[in-house]
Order: C-alpha cells, then structure tokens, then sequence
C-alpha cells in the first residue's frame, strides 16, 4: 500500500513540474545551522549564512522558551554576503529540554522570520567495570575496577551508593555500600563460591538512581593450551570447484602444534522441516598438520546438491574442524558457518552516464565477472528496457577479453523520458532461487531538464581519506563540485562544516568562479587537523546555494584512530622469558596518573576472544559518537507548499544531508520535500508508508569490555622448577610519578604460554589505554610429566616425560628422574641422553612403583648439556638462558582396601581436682600395613575442634541443598559464640564470613523463583529446608551481606503454607525419613517453623506465632515421638511457655539413657541416627531460660560429655542436620560456663616407656589445636588432665583393611565390568545395581562412592544430566579426581536399580588392585555394603 500510495505522489508532483513553465525567485536568503541536540551547559556553536542581500540586513537568533520568551543567542548587520559562526551559552537542564531557535533577518523592504526545534540535553558521567577476565571457574576470584569519567574522559573522584554481584538468577553474592574510588579508581574483588552455578552473572555499581552493569560467565573449563584458527570463504557460490577449508593451531606460546585435522561440512535441514525422510548432509575429510601447524583442505561439494530434499535444506554449511595435538590426544574444536549462494557472477554497468539530453547517443559499457570477481571473457550479455512489463530486449551482447561489453543507444528512438535500462545475463529478467543465477544491475539514466524548472542534477562530492585519520596529523580534504543547468556566468560559496561528537568543530567556505563556456565542475579544498578531542569520528559537511536556488549538499563521516588524552604504553623486558624469572614492566603514561594493570593467560582470551576493554568500548560509552538522526522531539511541523506557476517542487536531498550528521536547518529557501501540496485550494497529502527512524544514535557500552613480584637477575643459564600457573598474572593499581613512567618489577609465573596485558591509566587531565602488548614465556626447551592422579601401592606404570626443543639449533638432552625412597623407578631403556632438534620432541620412559603412601613428589629434570658428539651432521648447541627445566608433580599413593575411622573423645573440667581415662587402641587383624595412624589432640574450648575445621566438619558429600548448608550453618553458631565470648580475632572472622559468603551463594543454587528451596533445585519446593535456610540466613545477617529479598521470600512463601488451623503443612521429599514424627509430619514440621522464626527474632505475639502454638498445644500430652518432644521442648522453651516445656522436659527424664556421667535420648531402645540431634534438641531447651541453675548446668554437663564423644575427627557428626543442631547447643553450652580464668595440663603417656606427650592450656592458647602423633599403636595409653579449666581431648585413628564383604541386610551393590579386550586401551563399561531389602518400604537418600582404578578417567553421560534427563532416582552426580558419587532419591524394597558408568583409559597401569565401589544410606552410614571390581582384561 505505501509503494502504491509513494507512486502516486510522484506522479503528482511530476503532474505540477508539468504545470511550471520556468522562472526563478529573487530576494535574499539566509541558512542558520546548529546540532539538533546540544549538551545542556555546555559552549554550544551555530553558523549563519547570508546570500543576495539587497540592502543592510539584520540577522538576530534567538532562543525561544514554551513561554515565548527569548534569549538573544547572537545578531549580525551586513549588507553583504557572510559565512560565520557564533558562539553561545547552551542552557543547564536536567534530562532534556525542547525549545525553539528563532532566525528573524530585517530590512527596510524586507522581513522573514523562521523556526526550528532544538534539544537540550544533559549527559550523564561514563562509568565503566572492568574484571580481569572474562570467564571464571567456580571457586576462583573475580577482581574488578569501577572507573567514572566525564564526557571529555576527564576522571572523576566518585562514591558508589551500592556496588553489588548477582549470581545467575540475580541473587545478590556480594554488596558493597557506599564505597569511593581511591585515586578515580575502585577496586575490589569477590570470591566465588566452589559450588558456584555455571551461567552468566553480573556486577551492577549504583550510582543514586543509576546503575553501571557489567557481565561475567561462570563455567567450569579447563584452559586451552593451544588454539586452533579456522579460514574459509564467508560464501560459497555453487560455481565454485570446491570449498576450501584451512585449519590452523598454534600452543600458546607462538609454536605449531602437530596432529591432525578433522573437518566436518554439514548442510542442515531447516528446523521446523516436517519432510520425512530429510537429514542433515555431512562430508569429513582427515589432513595431517603440516610443519606451521596447518592442513589445507578443498571438500567437494557435488553431494550437497544432488539430494532430493535440496528444498528442505538451509542455504549454508556449518563447517567444523576438531584438531588433536599429536601424542597427548589432546583435542581443541573450532567451528564457522558459510553461507550458500546460488549467484555464480554478476553482471554490471560501468561509464554510464547520470544523465542525457534528448536526441543523443548514450555510450555506455556492461562487465561480466565470476563470483569471485573474475572477468569471463566472451559472455553474452543482455540489455534490457525495464521501463514497461514485459522486460523489452534493446541488444545482445558479448564480452571481450576483459569481461566488458560496450554499447550505444540512440536516445530518439525512446519516448521523451528517462531510461530504464538493465544488465543481464538472461534475455528475461527471471531466476529461481535454487538454481545458478548471474545478479543483474538495474540504472535509471534521468532526462535532462533546466535547474529552473526541475530538481538540479548538480553535485557536491567529498574526496575519500585513508582511514582512520591519525590523531595529531593533517589531511586535505576534497571537495569535488558539478553544477548542471544553471544560466550563465555566476560564482558560488561552498560552505563546509567539520562536526565531532554532534559540535560544529571548523567552519569556512570557498568561492568558485563558473563561466558558461567552461565545464562548470571542480574541486576546492581545505586543511583538517585532527585533534585528540575528534576521536573516534570526523563528519564533514559541505553546501551550496546555486544561483536557482537549489541547495546541493555532501557529508561524509571519516572514522579516527581510537585516541586518547593520556598516552599510555607498556614494555616488558626483556620482550620474552622463561619460567619463573624476573621481570620488569615499564609503565609510560601522563605524569601523576594512576594506571590499572593487568595480564591474564593467553588461554583465557582463546576462551573468550571478543569480551575485554578496548578503545572502541570505551568510545561507545559516549553519549554522542556522531548525529545522524533527529530525535522526534525536534521534527519540526511542515505547512503545506504553496505550488505557484514556474516553481520547482525542492526534494530531500539537501534536508537528508543535515539531518544526516544532526544539523538542524532554518532558512527561507525550500530543502524539504513537503508533507502536502496546495495547488489551486486543493491540499494533496503525502503518504510516508513507514515512518522514518527518528533515533538518536546513542552508544552503549559493548561485551568487549570488561564492565570493564620481584624481580631478580638473569643469569647466562638458568634452572626453572615451574609450580605456579595462575591465570590471570598481574592485576594491581600502580602509581606513575612525575617523570611519566614507572617500573613494576615482576616475577614471571611458571606457565609456558604467553600473557596479553590490558592497562589503562587515568590522571587529571583525561584517559589513556594502552595498547596490549604480549611477554611470550618459554623454555628453549621444555619438560611435560605424564602422571595419574593417583595410584594403589603395589602398582606401577609407565612414567612418561616428554621433551620439547623449540630452538632453530640441535641440542644433547639429558633427562634425570630425582631419585627418592618414595618410590623405585626401572629404566624402560637405557638410553636417557638424546639429540634433540629443531622443533623436534622425545618421550622418555621409566617403570614407577610406589613403596610408601601418601602424597609423593616425582621429580624429572631435563637438561641441555654441552656435547662433543654431532646430531647428524650439526654441531650440539647449548642454550643461553632456561638450560635446565625442572618439573614436579604429586602423586598420591592410596593403600590397598578401604579406610576407616574410629575416635574417642572427652571433655575433661578437673576444677582443681585429677581425671583421667585409660585407652586402648587397637585394630583389625587383617589391617593393612603401614596404613594405621593415630593422633591426640586438645583444646581449650569446646567448640575448638570445630573452629578449626570450618571447611570440613563432615568428611561426607554436600551436593545437594540440605547437605550444602553444612558450610554455612555451624559457622554462624561458632561465630555468635566468638563474639559472645570476645574471642572473635579479624583472621577468624575473616576465615568463617569467607565460609559464610560460599555457603550463601552455593544455597542460591537450590532456591526456586517463589522463595523457596529444594534439595536438588529443580524439584519440588521443600517446607523443612526452606525453614532451615531461612533461620541460617537470618542469624547469618550480623556476619555477611544476605539479599533482604531472599529472606522475605522465603519468609513469605512458608507463612503461605500455614493451614487455618496453625499447622504448618510439609511439602517435598524429607530424604532423612526418620525425622518424620509419629504424630503427623505437621506437628513435628509446625514446632521446627516456630523455632526458626523465634530464633530470627519474630515476636512471640506474631500472628504467625500465636496460631502456631495453637496448632501445637492439643498433641502435647499424646506425643509417642521422642523426636518430636525434645523438639517442642526447646520450641516452646523460646515461647517461654514454661509450664508446657516442663511437661515435655519430664517426659524426656523419664526415656533418657544414662551412662555414667553421660546422658542421651534415642528414638528407639535400639539406638538410631537421630540421637545426637534429640539429645542437642533437649540440650537447647535446658539451656534457653534464664537463670539458669548449678542443676541445669549439671544436667546439661551430662548431655555436654555424651555429645563430644559422638564428635568426629572433624568436630562435626554424622550428617548435616545433626552437626547443625549439635554445634548450635554445644556453642550455646561453651558461652554459659565460658571462662578466661585458669589452666589446666593434659598429659598423655604410653604404657610403652619413653612417650608421653603434655599440653598446657591456657587463656591464650585455648584455641590453639595442639595435636601430636602417636607412635606405639597398636597400644595402651592414659589420658590425664589437671587444673582449673575444661579441655576437649580426642584420639582419632585412621586405618585401612582389606576389601571386605561387609554384610548388610538392607543394602546391596553388585559391579559388572564389560571390556572389548582385543582392543588395547579399550573402555570399560561398569554396570552397578544397587538393592535394598530393609524393613521400610525405601531408604532415605542413597550415596553410590564408585573408585576409579588407577589411570582410568569417568565418563558420567550415561548417568544423565539436570534436572529431567537423569537416570532413573538418580539427583546428581559428582565426579572428581578419582571418585563419582551418585546421589539416589532414595531405593524402594526389592526394586534393583541398575545404573552404567563408562571409564576410559589416559594412562596405563600395571598390576591394578580392586577398586571398591560403595552404598550407603547418608543419614545412617553404618547401613552400607562395599564391593569392588577389576578389569576383565589388562
């Protein structure tokens, strides 16, 4: 509708051009320019041109308000011609501001006024964040910089309300508030959670209502150490031979990587094909690297396009090249689309003319080529007449050698109008798009016609410049006129205006001369220098008034180099290095400035290539690049156009041009095409179809960026022992002092790779980026160690180290193991010296047999030695500098079977009298030798053990998110009590939030959209864990930052789940079933919801509260639950319902177990899982009224002992839960009987003469973990403690024995192994069915501990991923270094469950010992059964 509508106008106005029989306006004319957007406040600039005056005549500008009052912004008299510009005061306003610029041009026969919009506008500060890198593995630490600048890049001293980092579903991680830069620049850093969610997240600083956000990812990664380039054609034309493939890879350190190229071409089926039958179609083709480290390859396409379902399938090839790194297997994968085009050349126009007179011979010349640009000789060619439909054929043509053809038409034969004329390959223009074509190119060749009468076809034309212009040099700018149609001799001003970032930066015009015998077309010219402050876009505009009174107009934009106020550079030296030695960074930079370095491993940027801080980043958070658009606050309202006899209707090309750089117009002459035409009192409207784009062209900021040692000498040779490979080397603010650079001295890390910096410096006068520069780090020649991560006494294997020699000479290795009693090494040849030459590698080999067990450090020297003997025919070279690289790796050593544990503990308080205990520690007849150790320990608090094991108080897994809160609950107990106790030190602070911060972030990754939480995180929301992160994060609120809305939401969804008759109801799976209650789930789930809201501090008289205890009272007389009861104990003990606690505390004093001086509960006669939390539950409740009695001390004592002898080596228990409650009432006890007073002495002797072992506490060392190693076991010992103040004592034994069949009546596991054992090296395919026959109809949740043999690497695709494509119960699934946990929702009565786990083979082993694979119920791990299984073959 908008084509047909458009047609019809030009029609019109072809019709009314009809009507105009020539003539031409007088009088003078004026043209006023200014931005269309002006910075508010700012010294603002507009230019004023005045033509044909006919007497003196007053210019005054003005600018008018909505309230019509007017500003003088600038007046000029002149009874001549003038080109100026004038200077003035933008006004201040905030946001933005539309007014009016008044142009009033006075004489004494003479008056016109004009009015054009214009905007004011108030710019914001550039903020921008920097990290260090762009990608991060969970665990690691996210450094960044906050930087604010203004317009003019001038640093700004700043305060961030609120800098915060959001996790992946925008959970606040980390906060900071109300933090300045120090020296315009904030730095800071947040560590990550090693549970982190993989995704993107982000840092957002807040500045008031603003707010700066910069994206992360999160991904677990291994860094690349090589990478791999992947050059094709971006199109491919079907009439190309063949598509051409190169692959290219390079280590990071600059050498070509040899292997081998896989490339896969693949033309895909359109996504929502429906065909049957249709598929995707893939070629691959296999190439050798060549010595630069590239394989060329040219697939043949043919079978791309012969398939029947050619419809079905998309117009491109997805091209893949996977390169494996020669010996290592080493596999890096890089991938690019080409698209498919069907045009197989093009036929054009060349030296066609712009226009004819009627009459003439018009000569033009039509070229063919390929689609590659190719000229083709002897082509026939068509040309067309595409003024009418059919197309009409006015010539055949043919090529020449040079692709061209040349024609002539005589233009009488044509009726009186322009021509429309095409170039084809084809008689008829027509082509279907799934067959080979040639593009055709269609020309308009206009008719002659007077300037008077009709549009000019003059033309202003700006000469082309080498981009970008370079700051500080000068250029002369071209500016090439030709002026068509005008009438005799007459001169005429070219006026030219250089605009940066919207402001009118040069002005000045040239005159021409034109005779009417002359061609009337030239050029003129004037100098540009260009400033630091053009940066990064030049645009020029250019004019002219003809004497018709048609306006010609030009702009060009010219892009500048990325420059900047602050010229910053950096310089290593030396330019290269080796592992491990110094270095020095030489800073360069405006004096005074303050520069944030950085250098990260160039693995990183192969990871992530595009995201870091650049100069076009930079630039792109200006506010204005360039104007090439009104906004439409300022289109200025048309009249419609009076059509009078012999005028020309004007058209927009003049108006296009302003409005293309944003110069707004106001004059008396017609530039613009109007909206409407009168014409003898009728209105004719036109219709615009789409609207035109009235965008401001703003600029943001890019993903580019990122927002956002010592030294020592060097030698003539050098050893390098390499042990240190972060990722990111330098990141620190360094400060340039008066001389404009500094020296940073730098110790280079021990990676082979190379490090790409990334600095930019600020100082008062502005902002500099320094171009990266890369310090290559390698040895001449290097040492790689091939080493499992763990191997079983009694096995061996094949310890390689292979040898790189990237000198361009030949040189003598040596390779020498470090010899050590940890292990016996056989030579697997006699030969350890070899020549080794350029770019040339060697694996040497050796037979390692581990004697001793733990962690072993092997040691492999390689060394260039001098030689007298020749590589062939060379003469042996020795290095200059890195002779010698020393490499050193662990290797743990395991003892055959499996571990266990057993510890006994007391909690001694002498008060000035003796106690003593006597020990006997013995083991197993069949424990595995050398395996069995046993230490003693003491502390001086209670709550010590702990303190000094917040990372592992349960040596179990946490994956899921009852079990994460492990690291964050404890620590918030062990924190209160601290601080309760003025023990809290800033190191232990420091150490627990650090805990805090990672418990808080890895819980967010089980929290749904509602506020709730699950134990997986995509399955159903769970009320007693949602209960329980709510309480942990409310108590955690004193210590770290916790997002209010997260506990809100979590508050908010649990109150919704409160019945009308107070109970709360349970939701989700409770995977530790025997917490269930015997009276209800509700009763037991209601008393744990109001304990956490009373212990975050909800008023007993809350709503919530009061139907609560509604809810709870009726069933407090009929409880048959002691889980429940001890529970509603310590609820109602918060309530402060004392006659109801001391009804539940009764009945808990008449099923308590005493022995000795310890007391517990237990849920059963027969013992069970849940004691230690029952008996801490009472312990809570005898401890939460004040006052409290010597008798409740007493009693509580009881529990105390009971509890501290169910502690672990690790001061935790036995699962998450119980540790929690445990260590929150052993905390509370600690602080009731807390005492600096006093000390007391722990003696510790063998019966075996000669050991005895003393520890003196006292009130400064009682939290000091004293521990020693017990020498005479298996043995008797004796335990005594004197003095005044408690001590905890524990002796912890660790063992292994044999692999046993422990027998279970509830669970099972049986491993079957497949293995193709003709194929060496092959996979092995574990098959583990795990059972369960016990009493209750399924377990709680199952963990399966699968042991990987030594060398063997898993595979856990087979178990499925997250959250719907598991296998079968399974929830997760853990793999680390040598185990896979699998996490089972819980295994039903006599259903088998059978699960597969693939194991691949990186290393071969000899003599493998079983691997044991266990299950075991997490909330009862004595109900386990272990098994273990070997390879059918080796």
């Amino acid at each position: 509708m908008a084509v047909k509508e458009l047609c019809i106008w030009k029609g019109l106005v072809l019709v009314l051009f009809l009507f105009a029989v020539g003539g031409q306006r007088s009088g003078p004319s004026f043209l006023v320019m200014f931005s269309a957007v002006i910075e508010s406040g700012s010294n603002a600039k507009l230019c004023a041109s005045l033509l044909k005056p006919n007497e003196s005549l007053a210019m005054n500008i003005f600018l008018v308000d909505d309230q019509n009052k007017t500003t003088p912004l600038a007046q000029q008299s002149s009874s001549t011609v003038f080109h100026r510009c004038f200077s003035f005061q933008a006004p201040q306003v905030d946001g933005e501001l539309v007014q009016k610029v008044r142009v009033v041009l006075q004489g004494r026969f003479f008056k016109m006024t004009e009015e054009r919009k214009v905007m004011f506008r108030s710019y914001l500060p550039l903020t921008f964040i920097q990290t260090d890198k762009p990608i991060y593995n969970p665990g690691q630490m996210v450094n960044f910089r906050v930087l604010t600048m203004d317009a003019k890049f001038v640093p700004l001293d700043q305060m961030y309300s609120l800098v915060v980092v959001e996790d992946n579903n925008k959970n606040r991680i980390g906060q900071w508030t109300n933090v300045s830069s120090t020296g315009w620049i904030l730095q800071l850093s947040h560590q990550l959670n090693p549970e982190a969610q993989v995704g993107m997240y982000a840092l957002r600083a807040f500045i008031g209502d603003r707010m700066i956000s910069q994206d992360f990812e999160v991904k677990k990664y291994v860094l690349p150490k090589f990478d791999v380039t992947l050059t094709t054609p971006q199109t491919y034309s079907v009439g190309d031979v063949g598509l051409k493939v190169e692959a290219c890879a390079k280590y990071t350190f600059g050498q070509p990587v040899p292997g081998q190229a896989l490339v896969e071409v693949c033309r895909e089926p359109f996504l929502f094909s429906v065909v049957p039958g249709v598929s995707r179609v893939c070629l691959n083709k296999t190439a050798m690297m060549n010595n630069t480290g590239c394989a060329s390859l040219t697939i043949r396409t043919s079978e791309f396009f012969t398939t029947k379902f050619e419809e079905q399938l998309q117009n491109s090839f997805l091209v893949n090249v996977n390169v494996t790194e020669e010996g290592t297997g080493v596999m890096m994968s890089k991938s690019t689309t080409v698209f498919i085009t069907f045009e197989v050349g093009k036929v054009s126009f060349s030296d066609l003319p712009g226009f004819f007179n009627y009459g003439s011979i018009l000569n033009g010349k039509i070229s063919a080529s390929y689609f590659n640009g190719t000229p083709i000789a002897r082509k026939a060619v068509y040309l067309l007449d595409v003024s009418q439909w059919p197309n009409k054929l006015l010539l055949n043509l043919t090529t020449n050698l040079n692709g061209v053809a040349s024609f002539s038409l005589n233009t009488a034969d044509f009726p009186k109008a322009g021509l429309n004329l095409m170039a084809s390959a084809t008689s008829q223009d027509f082509y279907d798009p799934k067959s080979p074509y040639f593009t055709t190119e269609t020309r308009n060749v206009p008719l002659f016609q007077t300037a008077t009468d009709y549009p000019t076809f003059s033309e202003l034309t700006i000469g082309t410049l080498e981009q970008p212009l370079k700051c500080g040099a000068k250029y002369p700018v071209t500016i090439k006129y030709s002026f068509v149609g005008e009438t005799g001799d007459y001169s005429a001003d070219i006026v030219y205006m250089v605009l940066s970032k919207g402001v009118i930066v040069l002005h000045g015009f040239q005159t021409v001369q034109v005779r009417a015998l002359n061609a009337p077309s030239g050029t003129v010219s004037f100098q540009l220098s260009v400033s630091v402050d053009m940066a990064p876009v030049v645009q020029i505009l250019a004019f002219c008034v003809l004497p018709s009174e048609n306006v010609v107009a030009a702009t060009a934009a010219l892009d500048t180099e990325m420059c900047f106020q602050n010229q910053v550079s950096l310089q290593f030296s030396p330019p290269t290095a080796v592992p491990g030695e110094g270095n020095v960074l030489t800073v360069s930079a405006q004096a005074g400035s303050l520069c944030g370095l950085s250098a990260v491993d160039q693995s990183v940027r192969i990871m992530e290539p595009g995201r870091r801080l650049t100069a076009e980043a930079v630039f792109n958070l200006l506010p204005v690049r360039s104007q090439s658009y009104y906004p439409f606050p300022v289109e200025d309202e048309q009249e419609c156009l009076n059509v009078r006899p012999r005028r020309a209707v004007p058209t927009d090309q003049a108006y296009d041009s302003f409005q293309s750089v944003g110069m707004k117009l106001a004059t008396n002459l017609q530039v613009r095409e109007p909206n409407c035409l009168t014409y003898r009192g009728l209105n004719y409207y036109r219709n615009f179809g789409l609207p035109r784009p009235v965008a401001f062209q703003m600029a943001s900021l890019s993903k580019d960026i990122g927002g956002g040692g010592a030294g020592g000498d060097v030698g003539s040779f050098d050893v390098t022992v390499r042990t240190y490979f972060p990722e990111t080397w330098i990141w620190q603010l360094s400060q340039v002092g008066n001389a404009g650079s500094t020296r940073v001295n730098l110790t280079v890390p021990d990676t082979i790779t190379t490090w790409e910096t990334e600095a930019f410096c600020v100082s008062s006068k502005g902002f500099g980026l320094a171009p990266p520069v890369q310090l290559t780090v390698f040895q001449p020649f290097f040492l790689e160690l091939s080493l499992p991560y763990s191997i079983i006494r009694g096995e061996s294997f094949e310890l390689k180290a292979t040898v790189f020699n990237y000198l361009s000479k030949c040189i003598m290795v040596k390779v020498t193991p470090g010899s050590s009693s940890d292990f016996s090494l056989r030579p697997f040849n006699d030969l350890y010296s070899s020549c080794l030459c350029a770019s040339g590698r060697k694996t040497f080999k050796w037979i390692l047999s581990a004697s001793v067990l733990g962690s072993v450090n092997v040691t492999v020297s390689a060394q260039a030695d001098q030689s007298q003997v020749r590589c062939g025919t060379e003469v042996v070279t020795v290095p200059t500098r890195g002779r010698i690289d020393i490499v050193t790796e662990s290797l743990l050593v395991l003892p055959e079977g499996v571990e266990r544990i057993f510890t006994q503990s007391w909690l001694f308080c002498p008060k000035g009298s003796v106690l003593s205990e006597d020990v006997s520690l013995t083991f197993p007849a069949n424990v595995v030798l050398g395996s069995a150790k046993c230490s003693v320990s003491v502390l001086g608090d209670i709550m010590g053990r702990a303190l000094n094991n917040l990372d592992g108080l349960l040596q179990m897994p946490s994956g899921c998110g009852e079990q994460n809160m492990i690291i964050l609950a404890p620590n918030i107990y062990i924190l209160q009590y601290l601080e309760g106790t003025a023990q809290l030190t800033p190191t232990i602070r420091q150490t627990a939030t650090g805990y805090l911060q990672s418990g808080y972030q890895g819980q967010l990754n089980y929290r749904h959209s509602d506020g709730s939480y699950s134990t997986f995180g995509y399955d159903a929301s769970n009320t007693w864990l949602t209960t329980f992160v709510m309480r942990s994060f409310g108590l955690a609120r004193r210590f770290i930052f916790i997002d209010p809305s997260v506990l809100k939401s979590a508050q908010d969804w649990l109150i919704s789940k409160q019945g009308s008759d107070g109970c709360f109801m349970q939701e989700g799976t409770l995977y530790h079933i025997d917490m269930k209650g015997g009276v209800g789930d509700n009763v037991t789930m209601t008393g744990y919801v109001v304990a956490s809201l009373l212990e975050m501090g909800v008023l007993v008289t809350d709503p919530v509260i009061t139907n609560a205890r509604s809810c709870l009272r009726p069933v407090v007389g009929n409880l048959g639950n002691t889980y429940t009861t001890a529970l509603l104990a310590y609820t109602f003990s918060l309530a402060g319902e004392t006659s109801t606690r001391a009804r539940l505390l009764t009945a808990l004093k008449n099923v308590a177990i005493s022995e000795g001086n310890k007391l517990h509960w237990s849920q059963t006669s027969s013992g069970d899982t849940l004691a230690v939390e029952i008996s801490s539950y009472v312990l809570l409740a005898v401890l939460s009224v004040q006052p409290l009695t010597t008798t409740d001390l007493s009693y509580a004592n009881r529990i105390v002992n009971w509890l501290v002898a169910q502690q672990n080596p690790y001061g935790g228990f036995s699962s998450t839960q119980d540790t929690v409650v445990a260590l929150h009432a052993l905390s509370l006890f600690a602080a009731k009987v807390f005492s600096l007073e006093g000390s007391s002495t722990v003696t510790l002797q063998s019966s075996v003469a000669g050991e005895v072992y003393n520890f003196d506490v006292n009130r400064d060392n009682r939290l000091l973990y004293q521990e020693k190693r017990l020498k005479n076991i298996p043995g008797r010992y004796s335990v005594q403690a004197k003095g005044s103040t408690c001590v905890s004592v524990q002796v912890a034994c660790f063992y292994n024995v044999p692999t046993p069949i422990r027998v279970s009546s509830t669970l099972g596991v049986e491993v079957k192994v497949a293995r193709d054992c003709r194929v060496r090296g092959s996979d092995l395919l574990l098959n583990i069915t795990v059972t369960y026959n016990g009493a209750k109809p399924t377990t709680n949740m199952v963990i399966v501990d699968i042991k990987l043999l030594s060398g063997f690497t898993a595979d856990t695709s087979l178990l499925g991923s997250p959250p719907d494509s598991f296998a079968p119960l399974v929830q997760r699934v853990d793999a680390g270094d040598d185990h896979v946990l699998v996490y089972l929702k819980g295994v039903a009565k006599g259903v088998p469950m059978t699960y597969k786990l693939q194991l691949k083979q990186g290393l071969a082993v000899q003599d493998l010992k079983p691997a044991v694979v266990e299950v075991y119920d997490y909330y009862k791990p004595s109900d386990s059964f272990e098994t273990t299984y070997v390879p059918p073959c080796l």
